[in-house]
């Protein structure tokens, strides 16, 4: 038997900073670069009722750790539900599982966080975001840390959410938070824009972005789904989170694929590559780039090892047993 730490989505809420989360994720992000192995998503679709069920893993061995996501979206609710079981990467024993709902936002935001530090430009100044609900204020929470923004600008397509968004923001912030009647008037003159929505269209014109623009999109991977459009796509240098990931999900890229306006040779690099210093990043001030988020192994076991720390430092969750294999088949018959 060995003990294994249950941590609630209310145990491990406020137990890390946003740049904490973003300093986690970029080491990770660098292991992979290094040659830690990582998976893209694997997707499992229920039919009745419609729901699917996703799992994706990694082990950073620096870390300590390995693990991954386990979630389920759909059937018939608007609820997913996040489980992220972490192992000990040299006994292999359990350590914790934690219920990923509350650290969601945050692991992802640093993701993109980390791929702004690594791809925009140092004097970026003016960040637009699309999107208003929990992915779009977990990107906003990370990406303030990783630049001197002086101002935001937010679109969405419901009026009331984009206004309480950038209130929300103004007065939590030390930046002028703006609500926006259009994407247009979001990208337009933006060093760095960030689509966190579940559109399946593309959200703004690609031919609006400014060279030297760096655009962080992480609301869709699905095929046939996608945020940005082809001229995005086109005009940049595409980095994803992972390569094997491209031609499976990444809407956004798979439709410019299609539309023959790029190959596979387009993929500039992997985040972690550029993090690792192996590929380079931006070469130039007025390149635009693209970091493609569909969410991997990395970012979790990252941030889900530091919440598993701080939780032990805290005295925080619950001790569950668990018997390894050898224990299980002992030869006794079941009781009658």
């Amino acid at each position: 038997m060995t003990d294994t730490l249950f941590l609630t989505s209310d145990e491990v809420d406020g137990l890390a900073t946003p740049a904490e989360y973003v300093d986690v994720v970029r080491e990770g992000y660098r292991q992979r670069g290094e040659g830690a192995p990582a998976l893209p998503r694997q997707t499992f679709r229920n039919e009745n009722p419609d729901g699917k069920l996703t799992n994706y893993s990694t082990i950073l061995p620096e870390t300590g750790a390995m693990g991954g996501y386990v979630y389920t979206s759909g059937f018939s609710g608007p609820n997913a539900w996040f489980v992220t079981p972490l192992f000990d990467a040299e006994s292999g024993e359990p350590i914790a599982l934690i219920d990923g709902a509350s650290m969601n936002p945050f692991k992802t935001g640093a993701t993109g966080a980390v791929a702004v530090d690594a791809l925009s430009r140092d004097d970026a100044s003016t960040l637009a975001v699309i999107g208003s609900g929990a992915q779009a204020r977990g990107q906003l929470h990370a990406t303030m840390t990783v630049r001197d923004f002086e101002s935001v600008r937010v679109f969405s397509p419901t009026p009331n959410n984009r206004k309480t968004f950038a209130a929300e923001f103004d007065d939590h912030l030390d930046v002028s938070v703006e609500a926006v009647d259009s994407s247009e008037a979001a990208v337009t003159d933006a060093d760095v824009v960030i689509t966190a929505t579940k559109a399946a269209d593309p959200v703004f014109d690609g031919d609006n972005l400014d060279p030297g623009t760096h655009v962080t999109a992480m609301g869709q991977y699905t095929p046939g789904r996608r945020e940005l459009d082809t001229t995005t796509i086109e005009r940049a240098t595409y980095v994803p989170d992972l390569r094997d990931r491209v031609t499976q999900d990444a809407g956004s890229f798979l439709a410019a694929l299609e539309e023959g306006v790029v190959d596979e040779d387009h993929v500039h690099a992997e985040l972690g590559e550029v993090v690792a210093g192996t590929a380079p990043g931006r070469t130039s001030d007025d390149e635009i780039t693209v970091f493609d988020s569909g969410g991997t192994g990395i970012e979790t076991v990252a941030a889900g090892y530091m919440l598993y720390e701080r939780a032990l430092e805290e005295e925080l969750g619950t001790e569950l047993s668990i018997a390894p294999a050898s224990k299980a088949l002992t030869g006794r018959l079941p009781s009658e």
